[in-house]
């Protein structure tokens, strides 16, 4: 797949067929998103695979509302990043944390699978935290869903660059 391609073809898919993604592929995933741009070589991206106790122990976290919510992906990893302390280093690596992120989705969209990044409120909680296991230097960035998608899903309208690009003299 060409990577213009992969970027416009992306897409967030909340309908998952029931196959788990194999630790193999998940790791090719991984390799591939330590690679993102990261100033300093910090490598401040965690991840996290959600295997059963976890998993259970976050639906008891989110309550039975919301608890069902995580049930739309067969493999969730959390997604987050190590603080320092320092503001600007902390600013840098989460920013290189999302691109790591954003990255790992790429590939999966190129390996034929479908990834959905969400953010649920659970995973600002501490009881959310503990259910994945996240340090307390730690912030929470995404549960990135990820599996077979059950439909093909249409390009959502995008604004023209003209509408966010500046040219500065």
């Amino acid at each position: 797949m060409e990577l213009d391609e992969a970027i416009r073809g992306r897409r967030t898919h909340k309908a998952f067929a029931p196959e788990p993604v194999g630790r193999e592929l998940l790791e090719e995933l991984f390799d591939l998103a330590r690679w993102a741009p990261n100033h300093h070589l910090t490598n401040p991206w965690r991840f996290r695979v959600l295997g059963p106790e976890s998993l259970a122990a976050l639906k008891r976290a989110a309550g039975p509302q919301a608890a069902t919510k995580l049930d739309r992906a067969p493999t969730l990893v959390c997604a987050s990043v190590k603080i320092t302390g320092d503001p600007v280093q902390d600013e840098e690596d989460v920013c290189a944390a999302a691109c790591a992120v954003y990255v790992l989705l790429l590939a999966a969209h190129d390996r034929g699978l479908a990834g959905y990044w969400r953010t649920p409120g659970v995973l600002r909680t501490p009881e959310g935290a503990r259910a994945v296991a996240m340090e307390p230097d730690e912030l929470f960035l995404g549960l990135i869903h990820l599996g077979h998608a059950r439909q093909e899903k249409a390009p959502p309208d995008r604004v023209p660059p003209a509408d966010f690009v500046s040219w500065l003299p």
